[in-house]
């Protein structure tokens, strides 16, 4: 009878160690798991802590952060929507941020969508003067105070210069950049000297090249032509696509030219500048 019992003692021992043991690796994940919380949690605070210093600057006293797993929020209001894209940028270069949710609002006047497009129209219009600026057939669309530049741009800086005009004038209160940059291509530049000459150098026509922002704009895209613009009569858009086919090396002219007084072919197409 004592032996039963004793075997008893001896199982039920060793039951008790072995849970005993079993639950080791898990208090110690549990353990591993808190840890590695609590220093993740101390990671965002710094992260936090240097975000604010980021944006220690006047333009952004009224813009909150936060930092949850490695992804900064940003809420509040800005003045322009350049600080909105400013304060996105800084924070993406803090040591610890791996994603940017940028939910500020863009505060200042309420311009509506036609006038907004007409202002920005006549400053887009002498943008990059006297850097080839007959080169850029830039566009803009704007609703419900969102401006979309597309078209085309000689250059990234032709694009960039845009997109900052764009980005600092009141009432914009988002900006998409749908520019293309058209490659770069000895090629192509030859043909935009071409057709440079071949319409502004035709009696009827180099009257468009005396007031720098009312150009004959031309683009080129790998031997591609596009005249885009506004032109007094349809006589001038007739010549116009004419000299412009008869550059050499030209594979294709689509010609964008909208003739005053007259209705644009497509109404709802932005802005060409």
């Amino acid at each position: 009878m004592k032996r039963i019992v004793w075997s008893n003692k001896v199982a039920l021992l060793s039951l008790f160690l072995a849970g005993s043991l079993l639950s080791l690796p898990q208090a110690a994940l549990a353990k591993s798991d808190a840890a590695s919380q609590a220093s993740k949690a101390g990671d965002d605070s710094s992260t936090v802590r240097e975000l604010q210093s980021k944006l220690n600057k006047s333009q952004f006293k009224n813009v909150q952060v936060s930092v949850q797993n490695g992804i900064a929020s940003l809420s509040g209001t800005v003045a322009v929507y350049e600080d909105k894209a400013d304060a996105d940028k800084r924070a993406h270069k803090v040591k610890g941020v791996e994603a940017v949710r940028n939910d500020i609002q863009v505060a200042g006047p309420i311009v509506p969508d036609q006038q907004l497009q007409s202002k920005l129209g006549e400053k887009l219009e002498y943008d990059q003067v006297g850097y080839g600026n007959v080169f850029n057939a830039i566009s803009i669309g704007v609703q419900n105070g969102v401006v979309t530049l597309g078209g085309h741009a000689l250059s990234y800086n032709a694009r960039d210069s845009a997109l900052a005009l764009v980005s600092t004038y009141p009432g914009v209160k988002d900006v998409v950049d749908d520019v293309e940059v058209d490659p770069a291509s000895p090629m192509d530049d030859q043909i935009r000297l071409a057709e440079y000459r071949a319409i502004y150098g035709y009696p009827t026509l180099n009257r468009y090249a005396v007031d720098p922002g009312k150009t004959i704009r031309i683009t080129v895209q790998n031997g591609h032509v596009q005249l885009d613009g506004l032109v007094d009569s349809q006589g001038d858009k007739d010549v116009a696509n004419i000299r412009a086919n008869g550059v050499p090396g030209v594979f294709s002219v689509t010609n964008n030219l909208q003739v005053a007084n007259q209705p644009s072919e497509s109404p709802k197409q932005a802005s060409i500048h």
